[in-house]
């Protein structure tokens, strides 16, 4: 501050004194101030705009028509495909009060004296009033909460099965879900600065189970006597194989491999067909179930190896899938316990 500054200060302040003392004390300052103390002293702003002179009401008005109002008007919001519309005023709370009564701080902080200064010399005190603009995130966070609703996509998982009599591959697909922590506050930092478009992220996410994750699986096809291996969605390799003889069907259905028997026993079933045999037959060449079995959880149904080579592409078993040797061989190599066995017509 120079010192002309400090003189005229001084000099101000000093005349206001006097006039006090000159004018039979506070009854001239007080007539002064009562007709000033309700009115806004020069120099505060709200948004470069002044507010001298105006009354609580003209403030308060000023206040909303300057910094609040234009914080009203309606966000679009996009989510992915999704266009939503928020009206600001359910959420944005403008503590006005507060800064009608921060435009008239001056007047009740400083002395007598200081404001017929300030009056006498038309000295701005300079000051900028902001009011205190607050999202209800507790509020935003609900309606993004409801908008997830209109966005959100579950994946869906590869699966495979049987429809109508045959195996049908049901693909898998990406899901989506809206980022609601991020949305809400890119929303509340929108409101607050008076943006009126948005754009939320939309995070994919992925199935559980994709195709590749499928695995092995196995289709026994009945009317053509075949065996396909499957890894996935793709077809491995496909096995000639003999399916069951009439009245000892090899079962329709949906089986799992419950037991990888290397150089199997036979057991004798005690069904009519095989009264005639002994009660085991160990490994070896005549033993039925050839070098390899495999056991599903149908009673009494295993795809198993066979010597009986010209039995391959017909129907001659007692309900059993039987394959080459070598081909029953390279199977049990590729597959576990648990694969799924599909048996279908066609």
């Amino acid at each position: 501050m120079n010192a002309k500054t400090v003189l005229l200060r001084t000099t101000g302040l000093l005349v206001a004194t006097v006039m006090l003392a000159a004018s039979g004390g506070l009854a001239w300052a007080a007539a002064g101030d009562y007709t000033s103390r309700d009115l806004v002293p020069a120099g505060v702003t709200v948004a470069g705009i002044e507010l001298g002179g105006l009354s609580p009401a003209e403030v308060r008005e000023a206040v909303e028509r300057t910094v609040v109002e234009p914080l009203l008007e309606p966000v679009s919001v996009r989510a992915g495909s999704a266009v939503f519309e928020i009206d600001p005023a359910e959420f944005l709370h403008a503590d006005v009060e507060q800064a009608v009564a921060d435009a008239f701080e001056p007047n009740r902080t400083s002395t007598i004296a200081e404001r017929i200064y300030r009056r006498l010399l038309e000295e701005p005190v300079r000051v900028e009033i902001a009011p205190e603009i607050a999202v209800d995130e507790e509020v935003l966070s609900k309606r993004v909460a409801g908008m997830a609703v209109g966005v959100d996509v579950a994946p869906v998982d590869a699966t495979v099965g049987i429809v109508d009599g045959a195996v049908v591959l049901g693909p898998s697909s990406e899901g989506r879900r809206l980022d609601q922590t991020a949305s809400v506050g890119i929303i509340a930092e929108a409101l607050l600065s008076g943006e009126t478009a948005v754009e939320l992220p939309v995070l994919p996410v992925e199935p559980e189970l994709a195709e590749a994750d499928l695995g092995g699986w196995i289709v026994v096809r009945r009317a053509s006597r075949t065996l396909e291996l499957w890894e996935g969605d793709t077809l491995d390799r496909t096995y000639r194989v003999a399916i069951g003889a009439q009245g000892y069907a090899t079962p329709r259905g949906e089986w799992e491999i419950t037991l990888k028997r290397y150089l199997p026993t036979w057991g004798n079933p005690g069904s009519a067909w095989a009264a005639d045999m002994p009660k085991t037959i160990p490994p070896g060449p005549n033993n039925p179930l050839g070098t390899r079995a495999l056991n599903l959880n149908a009673s009494g149904i295993r795809i198993h190896g066979t010597s009986n080579v010209d039995s391959i592409g017909t129907a001659a078993s007692h309900g059993c899938v039987r394959m080459l040797q070598r081909d029953v061989e390279e199977l049990y190599e590729l597959v576990d316990v648990g694969t799924r066995v599909f048996v279908v017509e066609r």
